[in-house]
Protein backbone atom coordinates (compact mmCIF):
# COMPACT_ATOMS: atom_id res chain seq x y z
CA UNK A 1 0.00 0.00 0.00
CA UNK A 2 3.22 2.35 0.54
CA UNK A 3 6.67 1.87 0.75
CA UNK A 4 8.72 3.00 3.78
CA UNK A 5 11.99 4.17 3.20
CA UNK A 6 14.45 5.38 6.45
CA UNK A 7 17.45 7.65 5.91
CA UNK A 8 16.80 9.94 3.58
CA UNK A 9 20.31 9.70 1.32
CA UNK A 10 20.27 6.87 -0.63
CA UNK A 11 17.44 5.08 0.76
CA UNK A 12 15.02 7.91 0.70
CA UNK A 13 16.03 9.02 -2.56
CA UNK A 14 15.59 5.06 -4.15
CA UNK A 15 12.26 5.19 -2.67
CA UNK A 16 11.21 8.03 -4.31
CA UNK A 17 11.96 6.42 -7.42
CA UNK A 18 10.12 3.12 -6.31
CA UNK A 19 6.89 5.08 -5.93
CA UNK A 20 6.67 6.23 -10.01
CA UNK A 21 7.21 3.07 -11.36
CA UNK A 22 4.86 1.12 -8.57
CA UNK A 23 3.02 3.86 -7.91
CA UNK A 24 2.40 3.96 -4.48
CA UNK A 25 2.77 6.71 -2.16
CA UNK A 26 6.14 6.38 0.12
CA UNK A 27 7.13 8.36 3.30
CA UNK A 28 10.57 8.70 4.64
CA UNK A 29 12.59 9.03 7.74
CA UNK A 30 15.48 11.36 8.79
CA UNK A 31 17.59 9.46 11.32
CA UNK A 32 20.59 11.53 11.58
CA UNK A 33 23.41 11.99 8.78
CA UNK A 34 20.94 12.09 6.30
CA UNK A 35 20.08 15.27 7.05
CA UNK A 36 22.87 16.83 9.40
CA UNK A 37 25.62 16.22 7.26
CA UNK A 38 24.77 14.53 3.53
CA UNK A 39 23.02 17.79 3.03
CA UNK A 40 26.12 19.52 2.73
CA UNK A 41 26.95 18.14 -0.47
CA UNK A 42 25.14 19.78 -3.55
CA UNK A 43 24.19 16.85 -5.55
CA UNK A 44 22.47 14.89 -2.43
CA UNK A 45 20.56 18.11 -1.40
CA UNK A 46 19.53 18.52 -4.72
CA UNK A 47 18.09 14.96 -4.64
CA UNK A 48 16.69 15.12 -0.92
CA UNK A 49 14.91 17.99 -1.36
CA UNK A 50 13.26 16.82 -4.74
CA UNK A 51 12.49 13.78 -2.39
CA UNK A 52 11.19 15.58 -0.10
CA UNK A 53 8.85 17.45 -1.92
CA UNK A 54 7.41 13.94 -3.43
CA UNK A 55 7.17 11.89 -0.49
CA UNK A 56 3.55 11.94 1.00
CA UNK A 57 5.25 12.71 4.27
CA UNK A 58 8.50 12.88 5.90
CA UNK A 59 9.51 11.58 9.82
CA UNK A 60 12.31 12.83 11.87
CA UNK A 61 13.77 10.91 14.85
CA UNK A 62 14.21 14.50 16.65
CA UNK A 63 12.36 17.81 16.02
CA UNK A 64 15.90 19.23 15.51
CA UNK A 65 15.88 16.95 11.78
CA UNK A 66 12.62 18.12 10.82
CA UNK A 67 13.74 21.78 11.29
CA UNK A 68 16.68 20.92 9.21
CA UNK A 69 14.66 19.78 6.49
CA UNK A 70 12.04 22.82 6.44
CA UNK A 71 15.28 25.39 6.56
CA UNK A 72 16.19 23.09 3.32
CA UNK A 73 13.06 24.39 1.48
CA UNK A 74 10.88 21.27 2.49
CA UNK A 75 7.71 21.99 3.06
CA UNK A 76 6.99 21.88 6.75
CA UNK A 77 2.95 20.97 6.67
CA UNK A 78 4.75 17.21 5.73
CA UNK A 79 7.44 17.32 8.03
CA UNK A 80 6.22 15.26 11.35
CA UNK A 81 8.83 14.23 14.58
CA UNK A 82 7.81 10.79 16.10
CA UNK A 83 11.01 9.97 18.12
CA UNK A 84 13.03 6.52 19.03
CA UNK A 85 11.77 5.04 21.91
CA UNK A 86 13.51 2.71 24.23
CA UNK A 87 12.98 -0.86 25.00
CA UNK A 88 11.83 -0.43 28.66
CA UNK A 89 12.23 -4.42 29.19
CA UNK A 90 15.57 -4.90 28.44
CA UNK A 91 17.06 -1.45 30.07
CA UNK A 92 15.83 -1.97 33.94
CA UNK A 93 18.17 -0.46 37.01
CA UNK A 94 20.18 -3.51 38.38
CA UNK A 95 21.85 -2.87 42.01
CA UNK A 96 24.84 -0.65 41.44
CA UNK A 97 27.14 -2.88 43.66
CA UNK A 98 25.95 -5.97 41.88
CA UNK A 99 26.26 -4.90 38.56
CA UNK A 100 30.18 -3.70 40.07
CA UNK A 101 30.76 -6.92 41.27
CA UNK A 102 29.33 -9.02 38.05
CA UNK A 103 31.86 -6.95 35.63
CA UNK A 104 34.88 -7.14 37.96
CA UNK A 105 34.92 -3.45 38.71
CA UNK A 106 37.17 -3.17 41.63
CA UNK A 107 36.16 -0.42 44.41
CA UNK A 108 33.48 1.97 44.49
CA UNK A 109 33.97 4.15 42.33
CA UNK A 110 32.67 7.01 40.77
CA UNK A 111 32.85 5.75 37.50
CA UNK A 112 31.92 7.33 34.19
CA UNK A 113 30.68 5.49 31.17
CA UNK A 114 31.54 6.32 27.31
CA UNK A 115 29.48 4.03 24.53
CA UNK A 116 29.97 3.81 21.34
CA UNK A 117 32.01 2.88 17.84
CA UNK A 118 35.60 4.28 18.67
CA UNK A 119 35.82 6.80 16.22
CA UNK A 120 36.95 10.63 16.95
CA UNK A 121 33.40 11.81 16.48
CA UNK A 122 31.93 9.73 19.24
CA UNK A 123 34.36 11.96 21.79
CA UNK A 124 35.97 8.59 23.69
CA UNK A 125 38.94 11.62 23.71
CA UNK A 126 36.88 13.89 25.63
CA UNK A 127 36.54 11.77 28.17
CA UNK A 128 40.09 10.28 28.08
CA UNK A 129 41.16 14.06 28.46
CA UNK A 130 38.57 14.79 31.60
CA UNK A 131 39.91 12.38 33.55
CA UNK A 132 42.86 14.49 34.21
CA UNK A 133 40.90 16.64 35.92
CA UNK A 134 38.62 14.41 37.93
CA UNK A 135 40.99 12.44 40.41
CA UNK A 136 39.44 9.39 41.58
CA UNK A 137 36.82 8.85 38.90
CA UNK A 138 37.67 5.41 36.39
CA UNK A 139 36.14 5.59 32.85
CA UNK A 140 34.95 2.63 31.38
CA UNK A 141 34.93 2.44 27.45
CA UNK A 142 32.55 -0.20 25.98
CA UNK A 143 32.92 -0.38 22.26
CA UNK A 144 35.65 -0.95 19.43
CA UNK A 145 36.88 0.77 16.39
CA UNK A 146 39.80 1.69 14.55
CA UNK A 147 40.65 4.83 17.19
CA UNK A 148 41.24 2.07 20.13
CA UNK A 149 45.51 2.40 20.10
CA UNK A 150 45.17 6.21 19.74
CA UNK A 151 42.68 6.65 22.99
CA UNK A 152 45.13 4.65 24.41
CA UNK A 153 48.16 5.98 24.05
CA UNK A 154 46.56 9.73 24.65
CA UNK A 155 45.60 7.49 28.10
CA UNK A 156 49.20 7.12 28.76
CA UNK A 157 50.53 10.30 27.85
CA UNK A 158 48.24 11.89 30.33
CA UNK A 159 48.93 9.80 33.02
CA UNK A 160 45.36 8.16 33.38
CA UNK A 161 45.60 5.09 31.72
CA UNK A 162 45.59 2.87 35.49
CA UNK A 163 41.77 4.32 35.30
CA UNK A 164 40.25 3.67 32.07
CA UNK A 165 38.88 0.32 31.56
CA UNK A 166 38.35 -1.16 28.28
CA UNK A 167 35.06 -3.09 27.95
CA UNK A 168 35.31 -3.82 24.21
CA UNK A 169 32.35 -4.62 22.25
CA UNK A 170 29.55 -5.37 25.00
CA UNK A 171 25.95 -7.45 23.68
CA UNK A 172 23.52 -5.53 23.97
CA UNK A 173 21.72 -7.83 26.71
CA UNK A 174 24.23 -6.74 28.67
CA UNK A 175 24.47 -3.35 28.09
CA UNK A 176 22.22 -2.61 31.19
CA UNK A 177 24.84 -3.94 33.39
CA UNK A 178 27.57 -1.77 32.49
CA UNK A 179 24.87 1.10 32.46
CA UNK A 180 23.94 0.26 36.05
CA UNK A 181 27.47 0.12 37.42
CA UNK A 182 28.52 3.40 36.34
CA UNK A 183 27.53 6.78 38.26
CA UNK A 184 27.08 8.54 34.71
CA UNK A 185 27.11 7.95 30.92
CA UNK A 186 29.07 10.23 29.40
CA UNK A 187 28.22 11.17 25.30
CA UNK A 188 30.72 13.51 23.53
CA UNK A 189 29.68 12.83 20.37
CA UNK A 190 30.09 15.66 17.47
CA UNK A 191 26.88 14.51 15.22
CA UNK A 192 23.78 12.39 16.42
CA UNK A 193 19.92 12.46 15.47
CA UNK A 194 18.75 10.45 18.13
CA UNK A 195 21.48 9.08 20.86
CA UNK A 196 20.06 5.57 21.57
CA UNK A 197 22.36 5.51 24.34
CA UNK A 198 20.83 8.30 26.48
CA UNK A 199 17.74 6.43 26.72
CA UNK A 200 19.28 3.31 27.36
CA UNK A 201 21.20 4.99 30.36
CA UNK A 202 18.16 6.78 32.19
CA UNK A 203 16.12 3.35 31.40
CA UNK A 204 18.80 1.97 33.72
CA UNK A 205 18.73 5.07 36.36
CA UNK A 206 21.81 6.51 35.26
CA UNK A 207 21.75 10.05 34.20
CA UNK A 208 23.77 11.30 31.29
CA UNK A 209 26.39 14.20 29.93
CA UNK A 210 26.02 15.10 27.02
CA UNK A 211 26.43 17.74 23.79
CA UNK A 212 24.44 20.09 23.35
CA UNK A 213 23.58 18.77 19.72
CA UNK A 214 20.38 17.94 17.01
CA UNK A 215 18.19 15.60 19.47
CA UNK A 216 19.86 15.46 22.41
CA UNK A 217 18.64 18.25 24.35
CA UNK A 218 15.06 16.96 23.63
CA UNK A 219 15.91 14.06 25.58
CA UNK A 220 18.06 15.55 28.19
CA UNK A 221 15.48 17.98 29.22
CA UNK A 222 14.78 17.87 32.81
CA UNK A 223 17.45 17.72 35.76
CA UNK A 224 16.36 13.92 36.21
CA UNK A 225 17.99 12.76 32.99
CA UNK A 226 21.12 14.55 33.49
CA UNK A 227 23.60 17.83 32.28
CA UNK A 228 24.20 19.32 28.88
CA UNK A 229 27.77 20.03 28.14
CA UNK A 230 28.61 23.66 27.36
CA UNK A 231 30.77 23.11 24.62
CA UNK A 232 32.22 20.29 23.61
CA UNK A 233 35.80 19.67 25.67
CA UNK A 234 37.14 17.87 28.38
CA UNK A 235 36.97 21.41 30.83
CA UNK A 236 32.73 21.64 29.82
CA UNK A 237 32.68 17.64 30.96
CA UNK A 238 34.32 17.76 33.94
CA UNK A 239 32.40 20.97 34.74
CA UNK A 240 29.30 18.68 33.64
CA UNK A 241 30.50 16.04 36.13
CA UNK A 242 30.67 17.99 38.85
CA UNK A 243 27.24 19.64 38.52
CA UNK A 244 25.42 16.64 38.38
CA UNK A 245 27.40 15.18 41.33
CA UNK A 246 26.39 17.94 43.38
CA UNK A 247 22.90 17.60 42.26
CA UNK A 248 22.16 13.58 41.75
CA UNK A 249 18.79 12.62 40.88
CA UNK A 250 17.19 9.74 42.25
CA UNK A 251 17.60 6.75 40.01
CA UNK A 252 13.95 6.23 40.51
CA UNK A 253 13.33 10.28 38.99
CA UNK A 254 15.93 9.34 35.65
CA UNK A 255 14.12 5.87 35.15
CA UNK A 256 10.73 7.91 35.15
CA UNK A 257 12.02 10.32 32.62
CA UNK A 258 13.16 7.15 30.61
CA UNK A 259 9.51 5.94 30.73
CA UNK A 260 8.21 9.04 28.70
CA UNK A 261 10.47 7.82 25.81
CA UNK A 262 7.95 4.19 25.35
CA UNK A 263 7.44 2.92 22.11
CA UNK A 264 3.88 2.74 22.64
CA UNK A 265 3.06 6.21 21.15
CA UNK A 266 5.86 6.46 18.71
CA UNK A 267 3.98 3.08 16.95
CA UNK A 268 0.91 4.55 17.33
CA UNK A 269 1.73 7.54 15.63
CA UNK A 270 3.60 5.62 12.28
CA UNK A 271 0.65 3.82 11.99
CA UNK A 272 -1.94 7.07 11.80
CA UNK A 273 0.40 8.15 9.74
CA UNK A 274 0.37 5.43 7.36
CA UNK A 275 -3.07 4.98 7.13
CA UNK A 276 -3.69 8.73 6.25
CA UNK A 277 -1.34 8.41 3.47
CA UNK A 278 -2.26 4.72 1.67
Amino acid sequence: DLIDAHYYYPDGVAAGLLSRWLKKPFVVTARGTDLNLIPEYPIPRRLILNTAARASASIGVCRALMDTLRDLGADASKLHTLRNGVDLERFVPESRQAARQRLGLDGQGPYLLSVGHLIERKGHHIAIEALAALPGVTLLVAGSGPERNNLEALAARLGVADRVHWAGVVPQTDLKWWYSACDALALCSSREGWANVLLEAMACGTPVIATNIWGTPEVVSTPAAGVLMERRDAPSLARAWHALQAAVPSREATRAHAETFSWDSTTQGQLDLFRSVA
